[in-house]
């Protein structure tokens, strides 16, 4: 008997607004690649993948997610142009809309859960216009199993209905796509984009407010992997920075790339039960993990074939540089049974500084460490964007200021306790350029990064003379294993010393530039973080 036959009578979406649905309830991996590919809304690739296009949006749209505001969210979500504020009584008509349309059609729904320590676990329903949508669920949220059906009971929903349209003059919205959370409803509504990270990301973002104002949790835009003696690194960093790709650490088990949460029990536990990894350049040798992932089950999205073939060409960008795919994460044979990690020891904050300033690996205080996470700084480089020329300082508050409903400092506060309580060592890891700035240095090689990880992993670093920036006062190695010492001093590799004095002060006044919005809320410690530009 197939899942659908089993399923189909048992659930009903009334209670939703959903009325008279055709509901596809718990479709596997397969039978959801299967009608994909009958409904002529995807096609295989060459390993077994299914390709979809997302349509006219292949990237979240910040601008056009909101937070309802209500008595649960009003005195504590950091309102401004992050978390938009939304009326009960505008989503209120707006749901009614979005369950309106999808009544009478096919839907596709998933029960499923996040958070991977059974403590924190968080049960989800996904309603779906798509069953390529829903595939991506089944790849990125954890899969209960069939015994826990006949008695689960969602707390949160999450309703995705890619064709339908706003009319932002009736609805309240910006334009015709949205990203709704309800804290009161537990619903997170998303309409008129087919972009599935948005629906991942509107979980993490749900999360990001209940864990740590309910479950004193602190949760993580970051990866994190376990060594064999036990002991779990955590690396925070934007996109490109290389987080994705420095957590694949053979000799270590990877917990997640993405999502975490860090207790008060001092564990850290996935949210996901799959991984979201952009494809841009994909090569085995680079991302062997990534790249052995995508067969039969993984999720491809708005990527491009070699002409005349099924064959994925991943250096093609004509639809997007945003080229991602999903997969579970059981397609990465070196995971952690569970995806629960004790003993936190290390935490790497990964910037790609493009002005070829901070230097490849340096000690931070847990002052500096509140600081610059609460900057989340990286670099975009001339090129990546239209009108780019030079580069260009990127911060997100947190590594991932749009999926924070709370003000900044309150998740910073929250670190710098676990590191103390933990003593946990946290690192500020250049994955960018030395040398100089992007177009006169040269990227930092992956294998002197990677040794530098290891080093500090390894305790390697704990007993080497270290000597303060003068700028960003960060405590540089002055020898790592496996590493010339004459690049771990930024400004030695600048053949115009002057210079680097120069920009590294230019640099440091752009990140006072930056927090100077969070100073009226951030402590005494955090603020002694920060460079001195005088």
């Amino acid at each position: 008997m197939d899942t659908n036959t089993l399923f189909t009578q048992s659930i009903s979406l009334k209670e939703l607004g959903i009325e008279n649905a055709t509901v596809r309830y718990q479709l596997s991996a397969d039978e959801l690649h299967a009608i994909t590919l009958q409904a002529g809304q995807g096609v295989e690739n060459s390993t077994g993948a299914l390709a979809i296009n997302t349509g006219e949006f292949t990237g979240r749209s910040p601008q056009d997610r909101f937070i309802v505001k209500d008595s649960i969210t009003e005195d504590k979500v950091w309102w401004g142009n992050v978390n938009i504020p939304f009326s009960p009584e505008a989503f209120e008509k707006l749901y009614n809309k979005v369950t309106q349309f999808l009544s009478h059609k096919e839907v596709f729904v998933r029960d499923s859960y996040v958070c991977s320590d059974a403590n924190y676990r968080l049960n989800v329903r996904v309603v779906t216009e798509t069953a390529w949508s829903n595939l991506f669920c089944y790849n990125m949220f954890l899969r209960p199993e069939d015994s826990e059906l006949a008695n689960f009971t969602p707390e949160w929903t999450v309703i995705c209905a890619p064709s339908f349209m706003a009319d932002p003059a009736v609805d309240g919205t910006r334009q015709s796509n949205f990203a709704i959370l309800d804290f009161t409803k537990k619903i997170a509504l998303i309409g008129g984009t087919g972009y599935t990270g948005e629906m991942k990301k509107g979980i993490f973002s749900a999360l990001n407010f209940i864990l740590p104002v309910f479950k004193n949790t602190l949760p993580m835009h970051c990866s994190a992997n376990v060594g064999e003696a036990g002991d779990t690194a955590i690396f925070f960093g934007l996109s490109g920075t290389g987080k994705t790709t420095l957590s694949a650490d053979p000799a270590r088990k990877l917990i997640g790339d993405d999502e975490h949460g860090w207790t008060a029990e001092n564990t850290v536990f996935n949210f996901e039960g799959g991984c979201y990894a952009k494809v841009i350049n994909l090569t085995e040798e680079n991302e062997p993990d990534i790249f052995r992932a995508i067969k039969k089950g993984a999720l491809l999205e708005n990527v491009v074939f070699k002409a005349g073939t099924n064959e994925v060409d991943y250096d093609d960008v004509s639809i997007t540089q945003n080229t991602r795919v999903s997969y579970p994460i059981t397609h990465i044979d070196n995971i952690q049974p569970g995806s629960i990690g004790h003993n936190p020891k290390n935490i790497f904050f990964l910037t790609a500084d493009s002005f070829g300033i901070l230097p490849p690996i340096s000690k931070l205080t847990p002052g500096q460490a509140a600081y610059h996470f609460i900057s989340g700084y990286t670099a975009k480089v001339a090129g990546t964007e239209a009108g780019v020329t030079e580069p260009q300082p990127n911060f997100s508050a947190c590594f991932g200021a749009p999926f924070m409903p709370l003000h900044p400092t309150r998740y910073a506060e929250m670190l710098t306790k676990k590191m103390k309580d933990a003593d946990v060592k946290v690192w500020l890891i250049n994955t960018g350029w030395t040398g100089g700035a992007y177009g006169t240095g040269t990227r930092m090689k992956l294998k002197y990064t990677r040794a530098m990880i290891t080093a500090a992993l390894n305790g390697e670093l704990d007993n080497v003379e270290f000597k303060n920036h003068k700028v960003f006062g960060i405590a540089k190695p002055q020898s790592c294993p496996n590493v010339p010492s004459e690049i771990l001093n930024p400004r030695n590799t600048w053949e115009d010393k002057d210079l680097y004095d120069k920009k590294a002060i230019e640099l440091a006044q752009k990140f006072k530039a930056n927090f100077a919005k969070f100073e009226e809320f951030a402590n005494a410690e955090i603020l002694a973080g920060a460079p001195i530009t005088e």
